[in-house]
């Protein structure tokens, strides 16, 4: 079987990655812009920046592990490095269309 090409495991990824919610707000990490960057590798490793809306909130842990977790489920993902970063801080202007629209700010 031929290995995936790093677009179409990019392309999963955004799937999946809009399928992970903010435990406190009522839309998913994606569209909240949390996500910083995702580099697919030539060898399909994964590495995703992302932040949180809060430096302290208390399921970090969850959301990156669940981050971790599905993205490694991926078909043709060989390895998932996720870093957690909080600069630059994070602001509703990195959130979506749909995710403004979805929280009443449009």
């Amino acid at each position: 079987m031929e290995p995936r090409n790093e677009l179409a495991i990019q392309s999963d990824i955004v799937k999946v990655l809009k399928g992970v919610f903010d435990p406190e707000i009522p839309v998913n990490i994606y569209d909240l812009g949390l996500i910083y960057e995702v580099d697919v590798d030539s060898n399909s490793k994964v590495t995703i920046t992302m932040t949180l809306t809060a430096p302290n909130c208390p399921l970090a842990d969850d959301v990156v592990n669940e981050v971790h977790e599905k993205v490694s489920a991926i078909e043709g993902v060989s390895g998932v490095v996720v870093n957690l970063t909080f600069d630059p801080p994070w602001d509703k202007s990195r959130m979506s269309d749909e995710a403004m629209l979805e929280l009443g700010f449009l």
